[in-house]
């Protein structure tokens, strides 16, 4: 089975490890050669709307799928709309696009995303769209303050978004981030964050994996720990959200949901903060922590196969490695670590591996976690 990529990054070379033990084969497409996904298949240069380069990318391919979730609409759309000559008869067939480009749409514009929420039922905090001054006059009317503006496609790791504490920060910060469309959400006064990584099959079979507790260092996801804080009151509430964006959707594959968790009168209760139609960093500690990976996950449901289970081996953490590697030797002398590098020149704010910390015990994995997150990041502050 050829399976074609949309995207050559960590998250490619992770999906190509997953799927080569299952004698899958693997094409990317990806601007640059020397991507992290090179190292576990063939990649097609080109840009992700170039026809060419998207014509190579799935000639031949048994399923596209897709890595990062700023792959061009309108190149999804056209993969499952083209028709590729094969074969020695030159028969036309249609390849498989999963996640459909739905997905795709839904997830890079946050207003979408926001009413897409809150049509599934999920909860939202307040909301409104800005287009220019007028509408952003307005936005801050239904919104107030503390609030935070960001821009509608693109951001990521805390990129492209400024906190307003007061009504007069509100046109400078729109002028910050270029004065294009964006969205002004309220402040959430969250006690955490929290993601639900989730993986649905072609059939509507769907399976979670345990709640993830999120840590962030300026933005940047440093640390997800599991089980959560409070998963046994959390977890239903989120499985049921995400299943009914994932039906919704009808979607196929991993799909991931970031919640805020609010404490208030002695309850907790999820406020959706966004979705990733796609494998999620939040996920990566189920290579070694889980039964089955979200990556080999994602390639059976895309590729048709049986689900595999979800279940927890004991506790699991991951820390994210983010701009320098700590000494090999540092991460290995603990127990239970395994390190994952993406094969990338190393760059501030980059994320160039992660560290997963797998065990029974879950203090002995709190305490070795604590060890390598001091390795990773010393004393930055959440």
């Amino acid at each position: 089975m050829i399976v074609a990529v949309m995207g050559g990054g960590q998250l490619g070379r992770m999906l190509g490890l997953a799927g080569i033990p299952m004698g899958m084969r693997f094409r990317f497409l990806e601007p640059a050669a020397d991507c992290p996904a090179a190292a576990v298949g063939e990649v097609v240069v080109g840009a992700y709307d170039d026809r060419k380069a998207l014509k190579a990318l799935v000639r031949g391919a048994d399923v596209v799928t897709y890595e990062f979730e700023n792959v061009p609409v309108a190149a999804a759309r056209w993969i499952e709309s083209l028709a590729v000559e094969s074969g020695p008869s030159a028969d036309p067939f249609h390849v498989d696009l999963c996640p459909g480009s739905r997905s795709l749409l839904v997830a890079q514009d946050r207003v979408e995303e926001k009413a897409f929420f809150e049509r599934c039922g999920l909860p939202v905090q307040s909301y409104a769209a800005v287009e220019d001054e007028q509408s952003l006059a307005r936005a801050i009317e239904v919104v107030g303050v503390p609030s935070v503006i960001k821009t509608r496609r693109l951001g990521y790791d805390g990129k492209g978004q400024c906190v307003v504490r007061d009504a007069d920060q509100l046109l400078p910060a729109w002028t910050k981030l270029g004065r294009g469309p964006c969205i002004l959400e309220s402040f959430v006064p969250f006690a955490r964050e929290v993601s639900m990584v989730a993986v649905r099959a072609r059939d509507g079979d769907m399976r979670w994996w345990p709640l993830v507790e999120n840590e962030h260092v300026g933005g940047i996801l440093a640390v997800s720990r599991v089980p959560a804080t409070d998963a046994a009151a959390l977890e239903r509430s989120a499985q049921r959200h995400v299943q009914s964006v994932a039906d919704a959707l009808e979607h196929v594959g991993v799909l991931a949901i970031e919640f805020f968790v609010v404490e208030e009168a002695g309850s907790v209760r999820l406020i959706a903060n966004e979705m990733a139609p796609r494998v999620h960093n939040s996920g990566h500690w189920t290579i070694e922590g889980a039964v089955t990976s979200q990556f080999a996950n994602h390639l059976r449901a895309v590729a048709g196969l049986p689900l595999g289970s979800t279940a927890l081996r004991g506790a699991a953490a991951m820390v994210n490695l983010v701009g320098d590697v700590p000494d090999l030797a540092d991460l290995l002398r603990h127990d239970g670590v395994t390190v994952h590098l993406y094969g990338k020149e190393r760059r501030a704010g980059r994320k160039l591996g992660h560290v997963t910390v797998v065990g029974a015990d879950r203090v002995v994995v709190a305490r070795t976690t604590a060890s390598v997150r001091e390795l990773a990041w010393g004393a930055a502050a959440v």
